[in-house]
């Protein structure tokens, strides 16, 4: 991923206390994250309003029955490029081109695919080819996060039990589109973070595919029910391995990063999270446990009602995502194929976990005093 913003030199390394909000953000904003594109937005064609309306009269039934959910189906690339069309579609296409050239990389990797690196990477086509090959490569060797996308599975499973992630219908008067997770089952013994992420990045590569190319992302981290024995079960090196990702080599382009509800020992997460940000991710991310702050970014009017907003409850959205995946497990296992490398067949020297994130021995987790 490309942040859009200030140079690592410009950006802001420290954070304050906002007293009139009794919010923590970093002191600068990206300059140019309103410039990342021209025009305005139209509202983005995402069946999620509709589909909320369809699901209030019935259960929450995604673990006991057959999930009844229609097929991914990938965003309209016309409508994409009537969108952006400072975007050339030659150049997309010969993104493509240089892509399945690479004996490593998926001779099935699609233009639609490309497309979502070319315009993260703000359509230069050197940067492209390295985020996009970086991606690739992360997602074969971050195996917890990456591999065995069978959502069958029963750390899968379990992760639905634990957690809910929902992208949230609509976007911000600016266009972005907004993802939200939190905490469900509050009992620490249940929560595995790898095994979380890997559903959240299921969810995000979902919601990609169908949502295509958007202005902008907001992550939220709902913090509510979190204990100091959840953040004991976060390992650093997972923690420095999702970092590199998502600034490294996600096809997004972030535009902020926000914990609600913050915990008291908010400290201990920032401890883990430290190390491995840059600057530049340090200067979009913001706290708040004034909700009406966060309205700030993200209007309450695209808010579910677990948030003061108008919208169905997270629970009965995550019913309809997670039942997604699971009408689509055959297409997510292909999906996760399509985006790995065949190291043996990589020009040069072949890559490994140490050449992207470091020795995993000298990583323990975090003490909790």
């Amino acid at each position: 991923m490309r942040i859009p913003g200030q140079p690592v030199s410009q950006a802001v390394n420290q954070f304050h206390l906002r007293k009139q909000t009794a919010s923590i953000s970093f002191d600068s904003r990206p300059s140019t994250a309103g410039n990342a594109f021209r025009g305005a937005l139209t509202r983005p064609r995402y069946g999620l309003e509709t589909e909320l309306k369809c699901n209030r009269e019935r259960p929450l039934a995604f673990e006991e029955s057959e999930p009844r959910a229609r097929k991914m189906k990938a965003a309209d690339l016309d409508e994409q490029y009537a969108r952006f069309p400072e975007i050339r579609r030659e150049e997309v296409q010969k993104l493509v081109d240089w892509a399945c050239a690479q004996p490593h990389i998926s001779k099935d990797f699609s233009e639609a695919e490309a497309l979502h690196f070319f315009y993260a990477c703000k359509y230069s086509m050197g940067v492209s080819k390295q985020v996009l090959d970086t991606n690739l490569t992360a997602r074969t060797h971050l195996e917890e996060f990456f591999c065995n996308l069978d959502c069958e599975r029963p750390e899968i499973r379990r992760a639905m039990k634990t957690v809910s992630i929902v992208p949230l219908p609509g976007a911000t008067p600016e266009g972005y589109r907004v993802i939200v997770a939190r905490l469900d089952d509050l009992n620490a013994s249940n929560f595995n973070y790898a095994d979380c992420m890997k559903l959240y990045c299921m969810i995000f590569d979902f919601w990609m595919y169908e949502d295509g190319i958007q202005p902008g992302h907001v992550i939220v981290m709902d913090l509510k029910g979190c204990s100091l024995g959840h953040i004991a079960r976060i390992g650093l090196l997972q923690m420095k391995k999702f970092l590199f990702y998502l600034q490294e080599a996600a096809a997004i382009r972030l535009i902020s990063f926000h914990f609600i509800n913050i915990v008291p020992f908010m400290d201990k997460l920032l401890a883990l999270m430290n190390p491995f940000m840059k600057k530049e991710l340090m200067s979009i991310l913001f706290l708040h446990n004034d909700i009406n702050d966060f309205y700030k970014f993200v209007p309450r009017d695209m808010l579910p009602k677990d948030y003061g907003g108008p919208l169905e409850e997270i629970s009965i959205s995550k019913e309809i995502f997670y039942n997604k995946l699971l009408a689509n497990r055959k297409e997510m296992l292909e999906f996760e194929k399509r985006h790995q490398v065949n190291e043996k067949l990589r020009p040069g020297k072949p890559k490994n976990a140490s050449d992207l994130f470091g020795i995993e021995g000298n990583f323990k987790k975090l003490d909790i005093d």
